[in-house]
């Protein structure tokens, strides 16, 4: 018997043009390298970009009533501001020579290079998917636009927002909802593409901010469904996505792939209540996913190879010849350009989220996964409360028949068994085979995982061949210092050092056997010859009591839409305009990618700013005093946790919330310092301030 244990889910459904492949089970991972800030002046030399005004904003109408009329009339380098409504945008505009899934054609559909569509109001301006006239965002099904029928007599589906190889657009500052998939593909709702499902990158400056993605309708997974919330995909940058959030997607909140060199950066997203909360194929080189936050999804974050549409293969985080990135700090891969960083991946023990075709064999209860990957780095990150797993390193065996432009297929990966298999196919069924080697799992606060108490349920967990270039793990700890719980046992002691030989657990291990059990990877497939009446059924073979996983609750409801926030000047490098008056006339050239919203500067490191409670005792009494850590990144306060806290001659280490206390009694008045220090961030400092106990009066009659 052949047990393969990497439950892989796939990207794509031949049919309804979507599906998340999801590897099973979990933790922290993936990463991405940062975008260069360029300015890109796409106008013509002497020209001065023009203002196209769509619908109305404080009371001053705009040229236009159909955000794709001023796209159409857009010249590089104009902006279209768009003010706050519901625009249920009826074109379907389909880009010439489309192969992916944007054979569906878009709503809004940019083709301009160095064109700019801004929302005055990110949560008031909306792309609906749905039919003109319905409730934003309506969970109604006889309100959902399935996209004009092709000629096989089905819905073709629908996309939202599209830039289609445009070099130095942007998006910024709107929500685009229920755009949903059919025949031709279609359920991407924010989308920069640079050729999906071509195997090449044709996009190169991109940039996103302040976006939202959501859908308000899911059926079930036979019929259609909202993708993606934020994609990106076939792309070579720089490209940037700052201040993002979505959720309530079948297949992931957040997906960049098909891109070998990536060069592309992914901060502050937040993505939630979806089958995964960020899915990468086939995405490697320069890529940094960092500041950023996935809960409340089956799996949180999940990267992988895979032998598909997103050729070409594998995921390798290795940076390209000639290039390099600094070491993150704590870490010892010297080659990688693929970090994930300062992210916060918890409670992602959630099934009843919408899911479709193999997309749904994710594992529940998984915080960062790793699939076949290499050469990733994931550092000074805290993962907690996955059930499953938190951090899950695994092969990924991919039996799909990718396309025939795939030639040569399965590069990187173990080939499938059979000689000269012709281009594009793979007849018999046999996996691609992609080990995961070479990745780095350093620095990271990783704790309460496993909850589920299935064995091998663990905060680090590893299934690997033996390979001589093995991941690692070092430096990893819980909350309170101690060492997280691993699958193999002491895996900070056997893999300690980067680049040597080792091995993580085979597939026919317990640890893969509860892998095959929490994905149902091979639910409904024939049993094979074994001791049990009827053999062993391979959709789990072991009792429930002994692998007991949640499974979806049928008619569960999605979530709402939270309000997200606004950019806080949506004038902002805009020319004068009467939306925004007192704007120079020719501003310089907006930039393309950018800096993340908020930054100083590319790679500044935030400051930890550190608070004492009390600031002011007496001495002589034992009092407790509390430091709490945080920071702020792109105008938001975060927690640091697992950061060290040394006050007056002790040391503790903060726990989630970003706190650490001490119980002290200190006898000398002045002023006690404080300081919090953690990789990647520069120290703080605060002071608590001792003044000497009054003595208590006597008294004599």
């Amino acid at each position: 018997m052949r047990l393969i244990v990497s439950v892989l889910s796939q990207r794509r459904s031949v049919v309804g043009g979507a599906l998340g492949m999801l590897m099973i089970a979990a933790v922290t991972l993936l990463g991405v390298a940062s975008a260069s800030p360029a300015r890109v002046h796409a106008r013509a030399a002497g020209t001065v970009a023009r203002v196209l005004r769509v619908g109305s904003y404080h009371g001053i109408r705009g040229q236009f009533t159909s955000i794709q009329a001023a796209v159409d009339a857009a010249r590089p380098g104009d902006w279209v501001l768009v003010g706050p409504g519901d625009y249920h945008e009826t074109g379907n505009r389909v880009p010439p020579g489309a192969n992916g899934d944007d054979r569906a054609g878009a709503a809004v559909l940019i083709r301009t290079a160095g064109l700019h569509l801004r929302g005055m109001d990110r949560n008031g301006v909306v792309i609906d998917g749905s039919k003109p006239g319905r409730p934003r965002c309506s969970a109604n099904p006889a309100d959902q636009d399935f996209g004009p029928i092709d000629p096989a007599g089905q819905p073709s589906g629908r996309n939202g927002a599209i830039v289609f190889k445009a070099d130095g657009a942007s998006m910024e500052n709107f929500t685009a909802c229920n755009f949903l998939t059919g025949d031709q593909g279609g359920g991407n709702n924010i989308w920069f593409d640079g050729g999906g499902a071509t195997g090449a990158q044709k996009l190169g400056r991109w940039r996103g901010a302040f976006l939202s993605g959501t859908t308000g309708y899911f059926k079930d997974d036979n019929s259609p469904f909202s993708n993606y919330g934020i994609y990106a995909s076939n792309t070579f940058g720089p490209g940037l996505y700052t201040e993002v959030y979505a959720n309530n997607q079948a297949d992931a909140a957040f997906y960049i792939g098909a891109c070998p060199d990536c060069n592309t950066t992914l901060d502050h997203a937040h993505g939630e209540n979806s089958d995964l909360g960020y899915s990468g194929t086939n995405s490697g080189g320069h890529l940094t996913v960092q500041n950023s936050e996935f809960d409340n999804n089956q799996s949180g974050f999940v990267t992988n190879s895979q032998n598909n549409d997103d050729y070409p293969s594998p995921q390798d985080g290795a940076c390209p010849a000639g290039s390099s990135r600094p070491r993150p700090p704590g870490t010892q891969s010297s080659g990688s350009c693929w970090v994930f960083t300062h992210n916060s991946v918890h409670d992602n023990n959630n099934p009843n989220v919408p899911a479709s075709g193999s997309a749904a064999a994710g594992p529940v209860g998984s915080g960062v996964v790793i699939a076949g990957g290499r050469n990733n780095i994931v550092t000074s990150n805290h993962v907690f409360n996955n059930k499953a797993w938190g951090v899950l390193l695994v092969p990924y065996p991919d039996t799909e028949s990718p396309p025939p432009e795939a030639n040569p297929a399965c590069v990187g990966g173990t080939p499938p068994n059979q000689p000269n298999p012709p281009a594009g196919q793979n007849p018999n069924g046999d996996p691609c085979y992609f080990d995961d080697f070479g990745n780095e799992i350093a620095g990271n606060t990783i704790e309460h995982n496993g909850g589920f108490g299935n064995q091998s349920n663990v905060d680090m967990a590893e299934i690997s061949n033996p390979n001589p270039n093995g991941n690692c793990w070092h430096g990893n700890h819980r909350g309170d210092g101690s060492e997280p719980s691993s699958d193999p046992p002491n895996i900070q002691a056997t893999h300690a050092t980067c680049g040597r030989p080792n091995a993580g657990d085979p597939a026919a291990s317990p640890l893969g056997v509860q892998v095959i059990c929490d994905s149902q990877f091979f639910t409904g497939t024939a049993p094979v010859p074994g001791p049990a009446p009827g053999g062993i059924d391979l959709g789990c073979p072991l009792p429930q009591q002994a692998a007991n996983y949640p499974r979806a609750t049928p008619g569960f409801k999605l979530m709402g839409l939270p309000a997200q926030r606004s950019m806080p000047d949506p004038c902002l490098d805009v020319p004068r305009n009467p939306w925004c008056p007192h704007n120079p006339v020719d501003p310089a050239a907006y930039p393309v990618p950018g800096v993340p919203f908020g930054a100083a500067s590319p790679g500044a490191r935030a400051r930890i700013r550190l608070t004492a409670s009390p600031s002011r005792a007496s001495t002589g009494a034992s009092h407790r005093y509390c430091f709490a850590a945080t920071t702020v990144v792109g105008g938001r306060r975060h927690a640091v946790a697992g950061a060290r806290i040394g006050f007056a001659s002790s040391h503790a280490q903060t726990n989630r919330h970003g706190v650490a206390c001490f119980v002290k009694r200190l006898h000398s008045p002045g002023r006690y310092r404080a300081s919090a220090s953690k990789t990647g961030l520069r120290s703080g400092t605060t002071y608590v301030r001792l003044v000497r106990a009054r003595a208590t009066p006597r008294f004599t009659g």
